[in-house]
């Protein structure tokens, strides 16, 4: 007789499969109409400077530009 009746692997990977069961989040809220959120976004320089030349509100164009080329607009 062996002094472990399991194979330790076996019994690794059994209590693994314990503690990571799945746990279903809850969905997320919708979002409000007009709310903005911030992000991170890299585009090539001359295109940024290309809707900052007019001024204010550059982000905002840059926003529009978007929701056109997705069809939203």
């Amino acid at each position: 007789m062996t002094r472990r009746p399991t194979n330790p692997r076996d019994a690794a990977e059994a209590a693994f499969r314990k503690t990571t069961t799945p746990q279903r989040l809850p969905d997320p809220a919708p979002a409000a109409p007009g709310v903005k959120e911030m992000v991170s976004l890299r585009i090539d320089q001359d295109v940024l400077y290309w809707f900052q030349e007019e001024g204010p509100g550059w982000q905002e164009r840059i926003n529009e530009a978007l929701r056109k080329a997705a069809g939203l607009a």
